[in-house]
This record gives structure tokens, sequence and C-alpha cells, in this order.
């Protein structure tokens, strides 16, 4: 008890606001005084200072202004503090981050950092800092200071870091009773074939059995990036699209310059200081997530001893390292915390048990490097500059799609890929106690399925795998360990081949177009199949009088979707059904979905799901003949992380859909509880085409508007045109802003 009451008085004092010394504030002020910030008329932030430290300053201030809640969310995350706003329910993901992320590690790696990079840590926290300092209605939930060495446990911006692969609920078993009794369960065996039937839960793995559990089909997450060559281009210059595919409002849109160089446009994962995917004057870049295998499990054979702990590597018996972490929580009382004795190997932290063997996870563990990398490709003029930037490899968990002013473009594969064995299979556990399982370096970039300036004059990349990323200019499977690519062809990479192959003709806005092409190839086996089934049933069958409206509109449809078509509403609708009934009975019969749909035993089961479908639009809907944007709409009626969905409020009609069925704009929507619409939450959030040409030529939009506060004009003025694919200019240089200035302010004023 006198523990908890010591703790719940430090915790008092740890989150009172901060006093700043005078000195701080003279020095933000005058930082400040330097910097400029122009908001254009959509309310995206154009910042300007003397050195690159102080545009990251006004970057950061002007992210703040926006959304500070974003900000505060992913660095109490990336440190593992999130217990402390949300409660013992989160007390699993952070201990989850703290085995990674150690706080002394981070302090004595930002005194190591090179100078440069020091000072754009500093001029990150200042600018928090300062529009804390300036904002004293904003509070905090936790973090009332940020301290510089605090942008290390953040160093990589896509929307899942390579951590959130380790299985809290099999976490949570081994740390939340005694992890010396999972040793007793071992059955003898020590080669490693206790892992049988278990793996690494991805990412992908987890929102897929997250839906399944709910009841939703699964949406694909990740992105799209397309580069074009000058081949293929009218005006001969090379071009890029930058499509991410994350939760809505996860990114920020920005101009950030300075007097030393920099000048980057484009998406910042809210917290960061470097444009995660954009482009600057002469080089742009689109990361999408690599389906890489370059995380994995050691089986680690544990000795008790007298003294301590030891695990078998070779011929050795080393000392396990053990260590105390201490997780505090937020209670309706004020604040508790729990303590862990944690355990790692050489191969990494601890994670899991499985027959009697304990589980290392190793993972790129590079935050300093991370963080150079991700602001310093930034800064890269061309292909040659952004490669020896690619050296740090520390890119881990994302494909690049990269084009520059001098015609170069490519496809970029993941950048840090353990070199091992390829006759093992790291997609399950293998022996840590055998020194022939460990890393042996990382892949050279000569060494990976890159695509540089292929013949066939594009490259594109769908979160799909690198082998058809340039068509017959793909590099071969064949040709590389298997480990480098553990994915496969999808639905969007299939719609991607399509619109560029054959083509020479494009201009920025004919990419746009090809980006919001409408053409849905998820639906090329179903709809022949359920045509097929109607014309082969008897006339007598009820199913044929009734259904003769839907096939005939099913019959005429060129499987595009529009916020007019009735034959995506239908299709979509019998589809849920499909995957419920029909999947069932093709696994039941052994053979793929699509070869069991063209069988004569699918025929009774596709008009049954066609049947249901049409009557879950009449229930929901009032008729079947419902056009598909008065069921998927964008809705923002706050700035909640978590958001909430109303039929009776305003919203926008959508077109495109879910990436599932192989559109390209990705729009990941489903019913809410008390909702019968389809209200999107994730898929297209920033999108942007490129044209680098003498002058670089962009356009843009963001999911919604930039801006959290729903008193913000900038809230949701870009609904309309995100809806529509109408992409606005991008104002990337003086006389392009010129008209459209909104405001323009020093930092704190």
């Amino acid at each position: 008890m006198k523990k908890l009451a010591l703790f719940l008085a430090m915790a008092m004092v740890a989150c009172a606001p901060h006093a700043q010394p005078g000195s701080d504030l003279a020095r933000w002020e005058e930082r400040a005084e330097g910097v400029t910030i122009i908001r254009d008329d959509w309310g995206i932030p154009h910042i300007h200072g003397p050195t690159d430290a102080d545009a990251i300053f006004g970057m950061m201030y002007a992210q703040a202004e926006d959304d500070f809640n974003r900000i505060e969310v992913n660095f109490l995350n990336s440190q593992g503090r999130l217990a402390e706003a949300e409660g013992e329910e989160q007390i699993w993901r952070d201990l989850r981050m703290k085995l990674f992320i150690d706080p002394e590690e981070m302090k004595a790696m930002y005194e190591e950092s090179p100078q440069w990079l020091k000072d754009l840590m500093d001029g990150w926290a200042d600018g928090l800092n300062y529009y804390l300092q300036t904002h004293p209605e904003v509070e905090p939930r936790v973090l009332t200071h940020f301290e510089p060495w605090m942008a290390l446990t953040f160093s990589e911006g896509s929307i899942g870091g390579d951590i959130e692969r380790v299985n809290l609920g099999q976490l949570e078993a081994f740390y939340g009773g005694d992890p010396l009794e999972a040793l007793a369960a071992s059955d003898g065996n020590e080669t490693g074939a206790a892992g049988a039937g278990a793996h690494i839960e991805t990412g992908l793995t987890r929102l897929a059995s997250e839906a399944e559990a709910a009841g939703e089909p699964f949406e694909p997450t990740g992105s799209n990036g397309i580069a074009l060559g000058p081949s293929v281009t009218v005006d001969g210059n090379a071009m890029l699209l930058i499509n991410p595919h994350t939760s809505f409002f996860f990114r920020h849109e920005a101009h950030v310059t300075s007097d030393e160089g920099l000048n980057a446009y484009g998406a910042s994962t809210w917290g960061q200081f470097f444009i995660y995917q954009g482009f600057n004057e002469t080089a742009g870049w689109m990361h999408t997530s690599s389906s890489v295998d370059n995380i994995d499990e050691f089986l680690e054979t544990i000795v008790e001893k007298e003294d301590g702990l030891y695990y078998v590597y070779g011929d050795e018996e080393r000392p396990v390292e053990v260590t105390q972490i201490t997780v505090p929580y937020k209670t309706d009382s004020g604040m508790a915390e729990r303590e862990f004795t944690v355990y790692r190997t050489h191969h990494g932290p601890i994670v899991r048990a499985v027959d009697g063997k304990w589980v290392a996870m190793a993972l790129m563990e590079e935050p300093m490097n991370a963080l150079n990398q991700s602001y310093s490709r930034t800064k890269a003029k061309n292909l040659e500059e952004y490669l020896e930037v690619m050296e740090l490899h520390t890119n881990s968990s994302n494909n690049t799609l990269f084009a520059d002013a001098e015609g170069n473009f490519a496809y970029l594969h993941s950048n840090f890929v353990p070199v091992r064995d390829p006759d093992l299979n790291y997609r399950r556990p293998v022996d840590g106690s055998d020194p022939a399982t460990d890393w042996n370096g990382v892949h050279s970039i000569e060494e990976s399925p890159n695509v540089i300036n292929p013949g066939v004059g594009w490259s594109f990349c769908t979160n799909n795998w690198p082998y058809t990323a340039s068509g017959p200019d793909s590099p071969e499977e064949d040709d590389y360990p298997p480990y480098m690519d553990g994915g496969s062809e999808n639905a969007r990479g299939i719609h991607a081949t399509m619109v560029l192959e054959g083509r020479t003709d494009f201009t920025l806005d004919g990419l746009m177009e090809a980006a919001f092409d409408s053409y849905l190839p998820g639906f090329e086996a179903t709809v022949p199949a359920l045509v097929a089934a109607y014309d082969a049933t008897p006339d007598e069958n009820p199913l044929k009088a009734q259904l003769a409206g839907q096939v005939e509109a099913l019959r005429e449809w060129d499987l595009r979707w529009g916020v007019e078509s009735v034959a995506t509403s239908l299709a979509i609708f019998t589809t849920e059904v499909l995957n419920q009934t029909v999947r069932e009975s093709a696994q039941a019969a052994g053979v793929p979905m699509n070869e069991f749909m063209s069988s004569g035993a699918a025929r009774e089961p596709l008009l049954q799901a066609l049947a249901a479908g049409s009557a879950r639009l009449e229930q929901d809907f009032g008729t079947w003949q419902t056009p598909w944007g008065e069921i998927n709409r964008f809705q923002r009626l706050t700035g909640d992380i978590q958001q909430p969905f109303n039929d009776d409020e305003p919203s926008t009609p959508v077109g495109f859909t879910s990436a599932r069925y192989g559109s390209l704009a990705s729009f990941g929507a489903r019913r809410y509880p008390g909702t019968k619409r389809f209200y999107g939450t994730s898929g297209n959030s920033f999108v942007a085409v490129v044209e680098f040409g003498d002058r670089v030529k962009a356009k843009a939009v963001t999911a919604g508007g930039l801006n959290s506060d729903p008193n913000s004009p900038h809230f949701n003025d870009q609904a309309e045109r995100y809806a529509t694919g109408d992409l606005r200019e991008v104002y990337f240089y003086p006389d392009q802003l010129e008209g459209h200035i909104e405001k323009e302010y020093h930092p704190g004023g």
C-alpha cells in the first residue's frame, strides 16, 4: 500500500503541467520568430525555417495544431505507456513495446547520434513543447513534456510496426503466469519440432481473425504504388502514384522547407518529423507493405542452474539476460503499476513458449539508423542518392516505388532481409540452439528482387509479390530464396497490370484516372457463375422467377463500381452470403471456391445466396434495386480516433469498394451497430499523383480533411473530392500559393 501511495504521488508530480524555465521559453520564442507557417485554402501547412531543425520545429507545431491527440497516442504506444492513459487492459500492449524499447537505451542512443540528427530531434521536441506551452487549454493525457530521445521510439512510419507481430494473447499467457512452468511441458524434442503448428501472427493474420470473430469479412490492408517511366508518358517525364491504404486520418499532409535544402511534400505519420510518403522537387517515394519474411522466432533450450538460467547455443550454455520491466497503468482511484521479470537471448526477447521451449523473436532493432534513413531519403535528389540512403538497410516492413526528374523509376524490395539458410522453413520457429539457424547479415540491394528502369516502362506494388511488379521485366521467383517474399498475386495486382499494360499515353490526369479505375476483377468468377447457375436452373424452380430481375442486372453488368450501380450492391451483398455458405461447401469438397462455383453442386447454393443478398437489401433499404452509393458512405462526425457512425447524420456516397474485390481505390467499409449503411474507416487515405519534369507537378487529396476539430473549416472540406477521386492541385511553389493563402504566421502567433 505504501508503494502504491508513493507511486501515486510521483505520478501526480510527473503529470503536472510543466512550468518551463525562462531559458527554454525564450529559446522557443526566438526559434519561432525565424519559422513561418503558411496555411493554404485547404489548411495544408507550408513550413519554412532557416535550418532543417527549425523547419522540423515548425512542422511539429503545425501537426499539433491539427491533431495533438493522435500525436500523443502514437507516442504513448511507441514508448509502451498506453496503459497510463487507458487503463489495465493495455498492460500487455505496453509490455510488448517495452520488451524492445528501453528509454535508457534510447537516451544513450540519442547522445551517440550524429549532431545533425540530434538537432532534428531537439527541434522535434521543442516544437511539441512550444505548442503545449502556447495552448494551455490542451490537456495531454500523459505526455506533458517531450524529450528529444522519444523520437527514436517511433522511427519508421508504417501503420503497424514489426513489434506488433508479437501475439498479445501468447505474451500474456507466458508472462502472466510463471514462465519457468513452461519448461516442464517439454516433450523431449530439442530440435524444433515443438514449433509445429505455431507461427508468428502477422498483422494481416491478426486483422483477419478479428474480422472473422466479429462476423465481418476481412479487409485487406496495405497500399498501392505505381512508378512510370518516360517511355509511357506523353511528356516524357517519370510519374509516381502515392496511394497508402491505412486507417483514415492516420497521416498529416504538409510541405516542409529550409535554407539547408529540405523541400519535402507529402504525408507524415502523426508525431513524426519526416515525410513518409511523398516527394521533393526532383524525386518521390511511395512505401507499400511488404510480404517479406524478415521477422523470425527461435526455439530456445533453457537450462536451470543454481546461479541462474542459461540457454543452449552450439556447444555453449549462455546466460539468459534477465531484467525487470515496470508497467504503470491508470485505475479508477489513480495510478498503479505491475512488475515483470523478462528474458532475452542474443536472438531477441522471449515472447512466448511452445512445448517446453521458450521462443525468442528476432527483428530489426536499429532505431537510430532507421530514423536516419527515414529522414535522409526525403532529401535524396535522384535514384543514386536514394539508393545510397538505402544502404542503411532499416526500411524493414515496406517495399518502395520510386521516380525522379532524371527519368529513373523503380520497384525497390524490402530493404532489411536477413541472410538465412534457404533450406530451413523460417515461417515456423527454428532451433535456436543450432548456430546454423542464426542470421548472417542482411542481403544487399543488389541481391534483392528490385526492378530498376525496366523496358516495359512501369512498376507497381499492391502488397502483392515482386514477381509481377513490371510484367515481363519482373524478377524471377526462382532466383531468390523463399524467405525473400512470402506473398502472392492479388486482385489489385491483376487490376494494376490491366491498367498499365500496353499504354504509352499517360498524363498526370491519366495516372489519376488509372488509380480510380472502376473495374472489379474480384467478380470475374462469381458473377458468371451466378448467371450460369440461373440459366441451368429448371423453370419450375421458384428461384427462377424470383431472381429474374437480379440476374438480368448482373448479366448486363460490366463489373465496374459506381454510385449509381445496382449490380455492385447485388454482387457485394451476395458475396457476403457466399463467403459464409458456399466457401464452406467448397472446403468440404476439397476444391478451390472458384472451381466449386462452376460445378453443378454449387447451382442451388449460388442462387440461394443471391436470394439472401437480395432479401437483405430489401430489408435494409426497401428494394434490391438500391444503388451502391446509397449504401457505401464516407462520414466524419467527430475528431475521435474511433469514429461513431449514424445513418441519420450527413454522409457522402463513395463509388469505390473494398480492395477484396480488386478495386485499386480502396474503401474498407462495413455496417456498424445501429447502421444499415456501410461506413469506411480505412483504405484510400492520402492519395497523390506526381510528375517530375522541369518543375514538379502534383495533385492530392486527404480523406475528409486535415484538421480533427469538427469546428474547423478543414475538418471535412475534402470529403467530396475524396469520394469522387477529384484530386486538387498541390501548391508546391510560391507562385502556386499566390491567391491561395488562408493564413501566414509564426508558431505561437
